[in-house]
């Protein structure tokens, strides 16, 4: 494998010699290798093989981002409000006969990407100014891709955060199986059945003309969002695989559920998990400072939907995966996506119980 590592990276090499390649990160979807070259212009790029059972169309994915960086690279040259900061895409390397990606003969799709130096992500949120930076780091983007046409994205990932689907998805597995009748699944059970209008909302406002369709990173979750080592500040938001033509609210919601629950998705004390409204606070001060001048009324009134219902969704969907044997989501045993959805509705439990404040949070913010 190492030797055919080296023979696929070679094919998108810059120039200079491959002098070595290592795994990196840690993602669940993408097989991603850090690759090392002999050369004084660029000496380590990103060589990724995709998922191709999640990306079904690999070849939209990378159409997608061949029309995202070329959108934002340009907006970046007169945009003033990343005067006298450093803003970073990841961009794609071509091969040597000037294609976007190789597909090797067992099938397999590869891709090389420009690697963003001198950089460190973090899990969970550490303090309030990397919630600052995470919120600014979501707005920017937002605010870079508020003139991209959706027309001009693929849908790589049909489905995806549209939460009535997830809720249909749900009910059909319900009545192939309800699976091990125990008193965590009896309150997962009473629990989304008596939140199920929730799933409807944000696509309700959709179809009714509140909420116009933009351009989505579709995953921001805390450790996509690049920090300088030297600064501290938010320099790019990566794993755009997942970009498309959705709702901003599907993003906000998600960075605020996954920032503002300190103890993490997959934390063993159920009971200690709550939603940190001066988190929120500081992410909201963020990304409005870049997505203030595009967001209208209506926007601002499904903020907290949006919070309220990613929490929901994501534990919708982790209580389905294990009604229907965690064939989706990696899981450490059979419990383990119970677990998960169990902390996801008492984070729900936890933003509910302050919506008031919450929904002041917000207004302040504007």
């Amino acid at each position: 494998m190492r030797k055919n590592l080296f023979d696929i990276a070679d094919r998108f090499k810059p120039r200079g010699e491959v002098l070595d390649i290592q795994a990196f990160g840690s993602g669940n979807i993408n097989d991603t290798f850090l690759v090392t070259v002999d050369s004084d212009a660029q000496r380590r790029f990103i060589l990724q093989r995709l998922n191709t059972k999640v990306f079904r169309q690999p070849e939209l994915v990378m159409q997608n981002m061949r029309v995202l960086t070329a959108h934002v690279l340009g907006r970046l040259k007169g945009a003033p409000s990343v005067a006298g900061r450093r803003w970073e895409m990841p961009c794609i390397l071509l091969t040597r006969d000037a294609k976007t990606h190789w597909i090797a003969p067992d099938g397999s799709f590869w891709r090389a990407l420009t690697f963003i130096e001198a950089v460190q992500s973090f899990d969970k949120i550490k303090d309030m100014e990397h919630a600052r930076e995470a919120g600014y780091a979501l707005g920017l983007f937002h605010y870079l891709t508020s003139d991209l046409p959706c027309e001009k994205l693929a849908d790589t990932l049909p489905g995806f955060h549209i939460a009535p689907r997830y809720l249909q998805h749900y009910d059909e597995v319900l009545e192939k199986n309800s699976g091990r009748k125990s008193p965590e699944v009896e309150y997962c059970l009473k629990f989304i059945n008596e939140r199920r209008t929730l799933a409807h909302v944000l696509e309700d406002a959709k179809a009714r003309g509140r909420l116009p369709l933009r351009t989505i990173h579709g995953d921001p979750k805390i450790n996509n969002v690049l920090i300088d080592i030297s600064t501290g500040q938010a320099v790019s938001i990566i794993d755009l695989d997942t970009v498309k033509p959705g709702l901003v609210h599907y993003d906000i919601g998600d960075l605020l559920r996954s920032g503002c629950n300190l103890k993490g998705e997959e934390t063993g004390q159920r009971e200690s998990v709550y939603f940190d409204i001066n988190i929120c606070r500081a992410v909201l001060q963020g990304y409005l400072s870049q997505a203030r001048g595009f967001l209208t009324p209506s926007d601002y009134e499904y903020v907290y939907d949006s919070i309220q219902l990613l929490a929901f969704e994501l534990g919708l969907r982790f209580f389905t995966d294990y009604l229907e044997g965690n064939i989706y989501f990696k899981a450490a045993g059979p419990e383990h996506n119970l677990a998960r959805a169990l902390v996801q509705f008492r984070l729900v439990e936890s933003i509910e119980s302050q919506e008031t404040a919450i929904r002041k949070t917000i207004q302040d913010a504007k």
